[in-house]
């Protein structure tokens, strides 16, 4: 691909480095920041410097936050005795947006991947268990919305199994959704119905 100048390339080799976005997008998306008033794109630089540098983690689910407890987390609405676990951020807008959950939250970082080098130790897995063990009002279940591939799998055998024999109800959502598919790709009523309809875990052994 030529181009007609040395920074345009820079800024659409930038852009192109986003996934999902190739090198023909992203030039698009570089010649119409240039066509756009100045300030329009300082204001995108400042949005994006801004989000880079301040945000934040949630110290109790690790979800994306603007503060130290996501808003989640903080309100007096949710129902504290159910906790959702999820594979990562987008996970949880995606089982937000189906208005069918009112719990909370606990965002792992990632699944258990061995040809990836991900094994337990490296999600939060453990401050999951710590989490239960301290709480104010007692967990009465743990959902595991784990996409349906291997590794989801694995993750929530080995999950259930570090909760067997607590006083709480391990359960996993449907399998409405198709099997090796990822979570945040599911479409809201698939995904809603997966929530309602989810049942016990069941371990194998």
């Amino acid at each position: 691909m030529q181009f007609p100048s040395k920074l345009i390339e820079n800024a659409v080799m930038e852009v192109a480095k986003l996934p999902g976005i190739g090198k023909k997008t992203a030039l698009r998306l570089v010649l119409s920041l240039l066509k756009k008033d100045a300030k329009e794109t300082e204001l995108l630089s400042e949005a994006l410097l801004k989000m880079r540098t301040e945000i934040q983690y949630c110290e109790k689910c690790f979800n994306i936050s603007d503060s130290n407890v996501c808003s989640v987390c903080s309100s007096t609405r949710r129902d504290a005795s159910t906790i959702c676990v999820v594979e990562d951020t987008p996970d949880v807008l995606a089982v937000e947006n189906t208005g069918q959950y009112r719990g909370l939250y606990h965002v792992l970082g990632g699944v258990i991947a061995p040809i990836e080098g991900a094994g337990p130790h490296d999600l939060h897995i453990q401050s999951l268990i710590d989490r239960i063990e301290k709480a104010e009002e007692p967990v009465r279940e743990v959902i595991l919305a784990l996409s349906p591939t291997m590794e989801g799998d694995t993750t929530a055998f080995y999950i259930s199994k570090k909760l067997k024999g607590r006083d709480l109800q391990v359960s996993s959502i449907a399998r409405g959704i198709p099997v090796g598919g990822e979570l945040e790709y599911t479409d809201e009523i698939t995904l809603g119905r997966s929530i309602l309809s989810r049942r016990k875990y069941q371990t194998g052994s």
